[in-house]
């Protein structure tokens, strides 16, 4: 098994990205053949793998473990049917296996894998929160041989909610704005990122949200790449900018801290599997 890489030519071949699946090819779920398969099954963001003589791998054959919830048909893995399932919280692993965190800074799995267990995630949060229609509240159902699902009453298609957000990695000579989150494991730190509001193109979102977390304002603003975030459902357009003028000014509803670091002496990062940690890389000087 191939360790996660240590760097990436692009965002492209960024973790959870499709580009990153492997030998997969994604079907709707009515194309399911009923025939043994291999499992995704995630307890969270906890992904159960076997535990084999070449390392860890994905359950093939029968379930392994018992559960009332029907299985998600995702495609065709290396030929095989690939299902993905949510494993009750008090499951645990039989012999043989375990559970791996996908948001793991060094996950013991090789990068298709891991991407493979965020689409599943990403699935099932949309299996989870589609079964109803937001329009009137009626029950929905399958739209055959498509990912949508179709109100019974008023007929309405919804389709899965992927929501946009920016990231940006602000500088001036010598430092990169950082900034860092109260819930985040202590001493780390990340770049300004936010949710795109009503009406905004994606550099006016950027300019937005730096100024609203750190009363900074930007300029030069250069979009450099995308990433799928399947936390529960987003996609991450990173930029790279360049600051004007303001002084660091910390939303504290949104911020524990934020300030300047120099290029020389930064804190601790995001993973490597994340937007942000490329780039911080590949941008930060």
């Amino acid at each position: 098994m191939a360790p996660i890489p240590e760097s990436y030519a692009s965002p492209l071949h960024l973790p959870f990205n499709v580009t990153c699946l492997g030998d997969f090819t994604r079907e709707p779920r009515d194309a399911d053949p009923g025939t043994p398969g291999l499992w995704l099954m995630l307890r969270g963001t906890d992904l159960l793998l076997r535990e084999g003589a070449n390392g860890l791998d994905l359950p093939a054959g029968p379930c392994p473990i018992a559960t009332s919830a029907p299985p998600l048909f995702l495609g065709h893995l290396h030929g095989q049917p690939l299902r993905a399932l949510p494993l009750p919280r008090e499951a645990s692993p039989p012999e043989g296996h375990i559970l791996e965190n996908l948001l793991t800074n060094q996950p013991r799995m090789d990068i298709a894998h891991l991407s493979l267990g965020g689409l599943a995630a990403q699935a099932l949060h949309w299996e989870e929160n589609s079964r109803c229609c937001s329009r009137c509240g009626s029950e929905t159902r399958d739209v055959p041989g498509d990912g949508g699902k179709k109100c019974k009453s008023c007929g309405y298609v919804h389709y899965p909610h992927i929501h946009p957000c920016v990231i940006v990695i602000v500088r001036r000579p010598g430092e990169v704005l950082l900034i860092r989150k109260a819930i985040w494991p202590e001493g780390r730190y990340s770049l300004v990122a936010g949710f795109l509001d009503f009406g905004e193109c994606l550099e006016e979102a950027v300019a937005r949200e730096v100024q609203e977390e750190t009363g900074v304002r930007v300029t030069n603003i250069r979009y450099i790449g995308s990433q799928g975030w399947p936390f529960p459902s987003q996609l991450m357009a990173g930029f790279v900018a360049d600051y004007v003028d303001g002084e660091v000014r910390v939303q504290e509803s949104e911020l524990e801290d934020a300030r300047w670091f120099p290029v020389d002496a930064l804190p601790t990062l995001p993973p490597k599997r994340s937007i942000a940690r490329y780039l911080i890389d590949k941008y930060c000087c």
